[in-house]
This record gives structure tokens, C-alpha cells and sequence, in this order.
């Protein structure tokens, strides 16, 4: 298991206020991403090092959006005021996965600006959406080259990240690969004060130190 990226739910603000917003912070600017027609979603994608990267998300207004696990966690993000929703693990074989969470995985795309259809399956946002400490889990069906960390050269790294919750529900749930799947970052684990889930997120940027 590899994290992927990090979900973060737009607020009132929109989406285009808050990647402008962000883009400041970060000193680098967010691209278009585009709409996730089964879930009902459009983001914006901020590139990382290690082949990561940051998905700002907004839900829109579509029958797909209050169907859709993917678009109702969204949802009900942004009505929450917006901020961190989730993290992703990606995997090369989702049938494991299938086999431990016991259901099986949902086809996702997007179109990208430029007309290539990005194409994975994904499974976990149930659980996610009851236990936000949780990732949920992707296989991508493109070459390494079209993966969304490969859009633009940020220099831009994610370095930390504090969630509230523990690796041992973490690995009850998704099994130790999922707590590996972290080794790469700093993770302060907190214990949780109210909802868990991601708190903050740090981010080595060619200006500085980033926490979000």
C-alpha cells in the first residue's frame, strides 16, 4: 500500500476561493482536475513529490452527488464548513481489499481538461465516512505516467500529517500493509477530543514549512 493523496472538502467559500486561497500558501497553483460523473464531484489537484498528491473536492449539484457514497461524504464535509475529509491508499491488486472489507469495489473516472479519462476502482468510503481516521483505498487502471502526482513538478512534498484516532484501529480494520503505508511521513496520533480524523496536514514547500 502507498498513500495516494489526501481529500480535503471545500466550505462555503467554494471551490475556486479555496485552491486560490490554498495556492497561496502553498505558493503553487492548483489544476483542474475535473468531474467525477458517478459520485458527483469536481476537484482541483495540487501535485506532490513521492507520487502523491492533494485533491481540493466540491459537491455538486447532482442526483449523483446525494447517491454516491464518494459525493455524500463530500457533502456532508462542506455542509460541516468544509476541511480535511479523508486519505487514500493506492494498491496494485483491490481484490485483497475486497476480500477483507467484505464488499467489492466501485468503478470511479474523471475526464481530465485535456480528455483522458482517468479510470480506477475504489472501495472504503462507507467506512471512512463512519470513522474519518480510515482511508479508503484505490487501484488505478492508468499508466504510472498519467497518475495525477505526474500532472505538473510542484516541489512540493507532504511531510506530516496529525490524525485523530489510533494505527491500532487502523490496523483492525485494513491490517498493518495500511499502517506501512504511512512510514514515509511523520504521523502524530492523538487521541481523539470530538469526530476523528485527519487534523493537519505539513507540507515542505520551496518557500517553507506549510500546515494545513
Amino acid at each position: 500500500m502507498h498513500l495516494d493523496h489526501l481529500s480535503f472538502a471545500v466550505g462555503p467559500a467554494g471551490l475556486m476561493a479555496t485552491t486560490s486561497e490554498l495556492s497561496e500558501k502553498f505558493g503553487a497553483v492548483f489544476l483542474a482536475g475535473g468531474i467525477h460523473p458517478r459520485f458527483g464531484t469536481n476537484n482541483m489537484i495540487l501535485p506532490l513529490k513521492n507520487r502523491q498528491y492533494l485533491e481540493v473536492v466540491e459537491a455538486l449539484e447532482h442526483p449523483a452527488s446525494d447517491k454516491a457514497a464518494f459525493g455524500q461524504a463530500v457533502k456532508a464535509r462542506s455542509e460541516l464548513g468544509g476541511g480535511w475529509l479523508g486519505w487514500c491508499v493506492s494498491v496494485d491488486d483491490i481484490e485483497p481489499v475486497e476480500h477483507r472489507l467484505g464488499r467489492h469495489a466501485v468503478p470511479g473516472n474523471r475526464h481530465r481538461p485535456d480528455g483522458y479519462n482517468l479510470t480506477w476502482q475504489q472501495i472504503g468510503i462507507h467506512g471512512m465516512r463512519a470513522d474519518p481516521q480510515l482511508p479508503f483505498v484505490m487501484c488505478w487502471d492508468v499508466p504510472p505516467e498519467e497518475h495525477p502526482s505526474q500532472m505538473a513538478d510542484t516541489g512540493i512534498a507532504l511531510t506530516g500529517l496529525e490524525i485523530a484516532g489510533s494505527p491500532e484501529r487502523l490496523s483492525d480494520w485494513m491490517g498493518e500493509p495500511a499502517v506501512g503505508a504511512l512510514e514515509d511521513i511523520e504521523v502524530r496520533w492523538v487521541a481523539p477530543n470530538g469526530a476523528p480524523g485527519i487534523l493537519a496536514a505539513e507540507f515542505d514547500t520551496p518557500n517553507g514549512p506549510v500546515r494545513i
